[in-house]
């Protein structure tokens, strides 16, 4: 099985709509595919419509990437397999998609002091109706020739945590975002704990009390992760009997990184799917749940 357990959609920051994200796993020979759009599930109702049009068999896990901070550093929680109607979890969600619009208006604001002629009508016409965020902006600083790539951006010049024309937004306590998604009967799993690209990291130390706190995995097999990190992470994820992922984290054709580039064991997946009591995998024709 070929599983990949972090991708976004136009929800939020993607490029491709949920139903293509869906047709574009299943060209890549993914027989397993998360939608973990940032701090939305919006993308859900289109996703799972699409499965009926895969001969070949797709199984969906939804899910969520959510927004939160430890210690003022930014950190990404993989949410899976939650209820998403339970009002706690939804409510928190709503709370960080509403700040997105003024956080985004902020950083344009302060790129155009730094003497970018970005406008707010350009960002919101990248985002579409997806989640605004920092790969919109991004992606017009592309289009406007002051960085070549979107990754490019995401550095203390322009829009990495602390950079120069970085805001603040509402996030989830890492501990807080465990405890609502269990109690939604999800699964969770620390993103890309050490991409030292996009900025300042959580100290890896911490992973021990967001064990402690109900942690259920990290993401280790990833494009921001050099050799020796996935090496280091796959030993602390070891003694913290932590579930180690891989996934592709992918965008579309906001970054370069492809569906299934990186995946994760099916072991590991089978784990994930039982430990979660909030939604099920959702199987297209010949799909398989893994329960």
């Amino acid at each position: 099985m070929r599983i990949d357990l972090h991708a976004h959609s136009t929800a939020s920051d993607g490029t491709d709509s949920p139903a293509e994200l869906v047709r574009n796993a299943a060209a890549a020979g993914l027989d397993v595919v998360a939608l973990t759009d940032h701090d939305t599930v919006g993308g859900y109702a289109e996703a799972i419509a699409a499965l009926d049009g895969i001969p070949a068999g797709l199984t969906l896990v939804t899910g969520a990437e959510l927004s939160c901070r430890l210690d003022g550093i930014g950190l990404h929680m993989l949410a899976y397999l939650f209820d998403p109607d339970e009002p706690e979890l939804a409510r928190e969600r709503e709370l960080v998609r509403d700040d997105r619009v003024p956080r985004a208006r902020a950083m344009v604001a302060k790129l155009r002091d730094l003497g970018v002629d970005i406008t707010w009508e350009r960002v919101a016409r990248i985002a579409g109706d997806g989640s605004v965020g920092r790969p919109h902006i991004a992606t017009a600083l592309v289009e406007l020739g002051v960085v070549r790539t979107v990754s490019d951006a995401f550095t203390p010049a322009w829009l990495a945590d602390g950079g120069r024309a970085y805001a603040e937004k509402h996030e989830l306590d890492p501990f807080d975002a465990i405890r609502l998604v269990k109690a939604a009967g999800g699964v969770t799993v620390f993103a890309h704990p050490a991409a030292v690209k996009r900025g300042r990291c959580v100290p890896e130390a911490a992973l021990g009390a967001l064990a402690a706190a109900g942690l259920d995995g990290i993401e280790v097999d990833h494009m921001d992760h050099d050799t020796d990190a996935r090496a280091r992470l796959r030993g602390l994820a070891g003694d913290l009997g932590l579930l180690t992922t891989g996934s592709s984290d992918y965008h579309g054709s906001r970054k370069t990184c492809r569906l299934g580039e990186y995946t994760t064991d099916p072991e590991i997946y089978g784990e994930i799917t039982r430990r979660a009591t909030g939604a099920f995998p959702v199987p297209g024709a010949g799909g398989s749940t893994g329960r």
